[in-house]
């Protein structure tokens, strides 16, 4: 890896150091008030693809790439050959100046309002060495950082308000992770919390590289003739929220592009539909059509000019440049290019732009997807991918923000073998009065409950109950806020361990303050202090935490929460009754889609425990094998342990997420979670919003041992292939990088999708952008990617449509999508109504243009064989932004009416076919019906002749298109009448004396259309030639319907529809799922007893010399899930919802 820049520091003498050690591996700055250092990147970040040199080769040359577009320049350069160009070089050059024009300025407006300046705008709080704007910050500078803000570029932690240089930060924008990370400044700069020493100071970093590992930092700081490590806990990066610190300063490190946020965020890289693909290969099959009709007239030019044209010469003598009749051969070949350029139309792209545009403006009005509690209106932020949504297969979705809130809600709970409380939400109606928790004067006025009977038995002065939540009061590592008398904020690491001890809280156990030795509680309005004897901190391996407390009577007592696994079997024999209530209970809570924890409490002997504590201070001092000393210990006391009862906490999803989720896998689009959180917090969510149910057979796999996990389904495929047959599988991925490496990414690929739910779990930043990579190469599926925060840019910005989510987490993954909104439920009518109906009035358009456009042309064609006539026809083009063919209540109510656009079964290279050879036949009977009857007048009256096709071919399209279309509205009846109307209009004025007057050589056929028209017998043969033309594809239309009907043909004629698909989530009824699955680390127990987070007033106070602090680190594992449960899913009652209801609505004109 080479060094992508250096700052050097000089010596005395004004000459550089020896650079040569650092200039491979190694980043190296200093900062010095006193020495001249060379400032390299500020934080300006630019997300946009142009500037104002860039923007006119780089559009061009974007331009350039649609085949039409080269092909017209071509013609440009023939038309200015007067020899073969019967066509002014002007009638070409304006429409291909004014289309490149038009998409040049929406090509500018869309980089625009993708904003030009990713960057954050708001000052920092204060700058040593920089202007005070997080843009003007440069690597090197000194800042400060206040409560709640974000950090905008990565800095090293130099000092904070807290004790021993601490502070704690959400890194939510990173990897999703919602609960609370500390960080600590190294001890040696951890008092420069004066401006003075600030000033004073004087190091220099080496480190490495800029890059995008957000889990590793490898840097040495020089300073005082002294050197310190630092690793990834001494730096703030990018994206961070600081939280429940007051203050702190750093240096920057990385700034702008450089930071490990944006080394994730990938490029940004122009995006171009299916469509516009097809299209150009359609635009080289048409040249090429274009090409065989130009040989075919040029040989009959030959053979013409060889045969009767030498007969002629007297009156028809050849040009000075004409040698030969081989040679006018040639030349006709180039002039007939020009006079047929019109197959291939400049207008379609014109059309084009303007059917995206007023998609795109459709999806801005729609009042639907407007969110009224944040004022946000869904926006396209693009034009060009609006048919792209009707046909997307992939969603890779991020969870956090994205698919939860992240709220956590107390719902249920069993305490002593009685279940209380009732889950209020959109699913079950069933509602009860709200709690009234007035009596309490500390509780969260937010808080609601709906079971009265738990807050008399807390009056009642209930043992069992009052235990329950005294537990919930004392056993965790929340870190409590009085900001006023009475205002409590909970700081928790994970928002379901505050969710327990905010419920504790408003039934009477409020918990207030702590210090390193001491638990301070309000039970029922009286201050109670317990002694915080020992913390058992939670790890992924134990899955429970416990505290050991003594009481105010002296009692010595163990508090212990956990998955319930874990706590039953630690249970002692006399609640073994009791174990079986709750365990009904905990099924009851986790069909329901809650998230459960089981509580049980232990009462320890005074000798017994003074015996313990000594093992556990010695444990806490060895070298070696420590954290096995210390989880032999901690399961040695917790053992025996007496079971209170059990809680149930909703993980709350946004509104909507489990119907849309629903709604979309109808439309056989297949949704996959890539999130940075653990397994089972994945798997919480995947069960919360459907995802995932008990009925699916799980194929679990982390990086490390990929192909033994994979081994089942290539050994067994006959009893996979089963499973897959039924639908049952879901597969569940813990990331590691090498699961991407190219030997394990087909197989990793292949078996994802054949699941019906794909979860990955641990993916960073860019892992989730080549997962949507490998899926794009491999599947050639469309894909959209859906996020909120700053880790899914990348993936956003590599698949096909980018949605981003204005959540919680900042603005940057909106600034990069696409389109944007404020909820996932919008997601639904974006694809399924928004994109459904751009696909169908594209394809419908295409189709269209491509029949009307040949039809027109190859008139041309024909007419050469007779006397090499051309004519121009001018017909409006026709509107089809309002065309549809059901309302947006069916595209939802009928998600498999979405499936033909995955299958590009609207516009293809078949229809693109059958509609040229229907333009074919249309042309063939529009020359030679004509022909016939008026066979003499050809001869005599070749202008009239040509009124009459002309006149043909308008009304034979517009009662073609009138025919295709599936609802009559005004603006329908206006511009196909209109559109007729018009071209009478501008025949009879090309005719007319007046532009003979005005321009006679331009001019000369005064009157001839008002005389031809005058005639009945062409009124008969244009209505012959409609007749002919139409009832050919008009029977055709009736047998299809007949035959082989669509969708949309089955919806149109059922006159009763069945009832509405039942969305509703299903309720489970095992897999019970811990609520510390939020945890992703190691608890703040060992912070919490060694007192470094504690003020130094409230630490001194209470600290006792005796104790030592324990410490312990812990490996991750992932643990498989112990009870599968495997069943058959009937898939009849599926079958019969998708049967498609009667369309008895009236249209809408949106």
């Amino acid at each position: 890896m080479q060094i992508q820049s250096l700052f050097i520091q000089p010596h005395a003498d004004g000459k550089t150091g020896d650079i040569s050690e650092f200039t491979k591996h190694f980043w190296t700055f200093c900062i010095s008030s006193t020495s001249n250092c060379v400032v390299l990147q500020d934080n300006h970040i630019k997300t946009s693809k142009y500037n104002i040199f860039t923007f006119l080769p780089i559009n061009l040359f974007e331009q350039f790439q649609r085949v039409a577009n080269g092909y017209f320049l071509v013609l440009l350069i023939l038309q200015l050959i007067p020899e073969i160009s019967s066509l002014s070089w002007f009638t070409t050059i304006v429409p291909l100046v004014l289309v490149l024009l038009v998409t040049a300025v929406k090509d500018a407006t869309d980089d625009y309002v993708s904003s030009a300046l990713y960057s954050f705008s708001s000052e920092c709080s204060f700058v040593l060495h920089a202007k005070g704007k997080w843009m003007n910050v440069r690597v090197g500078d000194i800042i400060k950082l206040e409560n709640n803000q974000f950090v905008a570029a990565d800095i090293l932690l130099l000092c904070s308000s807290e004790p021993y240089g601490l502070c704690y930060i959400e890194t939510a924008e990173l990897d999703g992770e919602t609960n609370l990370k500390v960080r600590q400044a190294l001890t040696v700069t951890s008092d420069l919390g004066d401006i003075t020493k600030l000033m004073n100071f004087d190091g220099e970093v080496i480190c490495e590289p800029p890059n995008n590992k957000l889990d590793k930092f490898t840097g040495t700081l020089y300073w005082r003739d002294n050197k310190y490590p630092l690793d990834n806990d001494n730096m703030l990066l990018r994206g961070c929220v600081l939280r429940n610190t007051e203050w702190c300063f750093g240096m920057v490190i990385f700034a702008g592009l450089q930071t490990k946020l944006m080394q994730n965020c990938g490029r940004t890289t122009f995006k171009r539909t299916s469509i516009d693909k097809l299209m150009n290969t359609l635009v080289l099959w048409i040249f090429a059509f274009l090409i065989c009709m130009g040989v075919v007239l040029a040989i009959g030019n030959t053979v013409w000019e060889s045969w009767i044209g030498r007969n002629f010469q007297v009156f028809l003598p050849w040009d000075e440049s004409q040698r030969s009749a081989v040679f006018s051969g040639f030349l006709a070949f180039w002039s007939y290019i020009i006079i047929l350029n019109t197959v291939v139309p400049i207008s379609l792209y014109v059309s084009v732009e303007v059917l995206r545009l007023g998609h795109s403006y459709f999806i801005n009005w729609d009042r639907k997807m407007y969110h009224s509690q944040t004022d946000t209106a869904a926006e396209a932020r693009t034009t060009t991918l609006n048919e792209e949504l009707g046909q997307v297969e992939f969603i890779f979705s991020d969870k956090t923000g994205t698919l939860t809130q992240n709220i956590m809600v107390f719902r249920k709970c069993s305490i002593d073998g009685r279940t209380y409380g009732d889950v209020y939400n959109e699913f079950d109606q069933k509602k009860t009065a709200c709690v009234d928790f007035s009596f309490n004067p500390l509780c969260d006025r937010r808080f609601r409950f709906y079971d009265s009977t738990l807050v008399e038995a807390i009056k009642l002065e209930d043992p069992a109950v009052q235990e329950f939540f005294r537990l919930l009061a004392l056993c965790h590592t929340v870190m409590p806020e009085e900001k006023s008398e009475g205002h409590l904020v909970y700081q928790a690491q994970s928002p379901d361990e505050g969710a327990l001890v905010n419920a504790a809280r408003n039934f009477g156990f409020v918990f207030r303050a702590r210090t390193p030795e001491t638990i301070t509680l309000c039970e029922m309005g009286q201050a109670v202090t317990y002694q915080l004897l020992a913390i058992l901190d939670f790890n992924n391996v134990r899955k429970r935490m416990s505290v050991i407390v003594r009481n105010p009577q002296g009692q010595i007592k163990l508090y212990s929460k956990g998955a319930d696994t874990v706590i039953f079997d630690r249970l002692d024999p006399s609640s073994e009754d009791l174990m079986y209530t709750t365990s009904e209970h905990l099924s009851e809570f986790a069909g329901e889609g809650l998230r459960t924890l089981a509580l049980a409490y232990k009462d320890l002997d005074e000798d017994d425990f003074e015996i313990w504590m000594k093992k556990l201070l010695f444990a806490s001092t060895v070298i070696e094998n420590r954290e096995d000393q210390l989880g032999a210990l901690y399961e040695e006391i917790e053992q025996g342990l007496k079971l209170l009862g059990a809680t149930a906490i909703e993980d709350k999803l946004q509104e909507g997420v489990a119907e849309t989720i629903a709604c979309l896998n109808l439309a056989d689009i297949k949704i996959w979670v890539l999130t940075g959180d653990k397994l089972e917090t994945a798997m919480n969510i995947g069960y919360s919003c459907n995802m995932l149910r008990d009925d699916m057979n799980e194929v679990s796999s982390s990086g490390d041992t990929l192909f033994s996990v994979l081994s089942p389904p290539l050994t067994h495929p006959s009893i996979f292939s089963e499973q897959l047959r039924l639908k049952i599988i879901k597969f569940v991925v813990s990331w590691q990088a090498h699961a991407l490496e190219p030997l394990l990414e087909h197989i990793l690929l292949d078996v994802a999708c054949l699941c019906k739910t794909v979860i990955c779990c641990r993916v960073t930043p860019m892992q989730k952008a080549q997962v949507v990579e490998l899926v794009k190469r491999h599947k050639r599926a469309i894909t959209l990617a859906i996020g909120d925060g700053a880790n899914d840019v990348s993936m956003i910005k590599t698949a096909h449509i980018g949605v981003g989510i204005s959540g919680q987490e900042g603005t940057q993954a909106v600034l990069a999508s696409d389109y944007s909104f404020a909820q996932f439920r919008y997601l639904q009518r974006l694809l399924l109504v928004h994109g459904r109906w751009s696909y169908f009035r594209m394809c419908n358009f295409l189709c269209y243009f491509f029949y009307k456009n040949f039809a027109f042309t190859l008139v041309h064609f024909w007419y050469g064989f007779f006397c090499g006539f051309s004519a121009q026809v001018r017909i409006l083009p026709d509107l089809s932004v309002f065309l549809k063919d059901v309302d947006d209540r069916t595209s939802l109510r009928y998600p498999g009416l979405y499936k033909p656009g995955q299958q590009n079964l609207l516009f293809n290279k078949r229809l693109f076919f059958l509609c040229t050879l229907q333009g074919m036949g249309t042309s063939f009977l529009l020359f030679f019906i004509p022909y016939g009857a008026f066979s003499v007048m050809v001869k005599e009256d070749q202008q009239a002749f040509a009124v009459t096709i002309a006149t043909s071919l308008v009304i034979v399209v517009s009662v073609q298109i009138g025919l295709d279309k599936h609802y009559w509205t005004a603006v329908n009846h206006l511009f196909i009448w209109g559109s007729v109307t018009v071209y009478f209009a501008i025949l009879f004025a090309m005719q007319s004396n007046g532009m003979f007057g005005i321009l006679p050589s331009n001019f000369p056929f005064v009157g001839t259309a008002r005389s031809c028209l005058s005639e009945q017998s062409v009124w008969l043969v244009i209505l012959l030639t409609t007749v002919v033309c139409v009832v050919p594809g008009l029977a055709v239309s009736f047998l299809r319907v007949d035959l082989f009907p669509t969708l949309t043909d089955k919806q149109s004629r059922k006159r009763e529809g069945p009832q509405g698909q039942n969305l509703r989530r299903v309720r489970r009824t095992s897999s019970r799922r811990s609520a510390y699955a939020f945890s992703h680390q190691q608890g703040y127990g060992e912070l919490i007893t060694s007192g470094k987070n504690m003020r130094a007033s409230a630490v001194s106070s209470a600290h006792s010399p005796g104790r030592t602090p324990h410490s312990s680190n812990w490996i991750e594992n992932m643990l498989k899930r112990k009870n599968e449960v495997s069943c058959i899913s009937d898939e009849s009652g599926d079958r019969a919802k998708n049967r498609l209801p009667s369309s008895s609505t009236e249209p809408e004109l949106h």
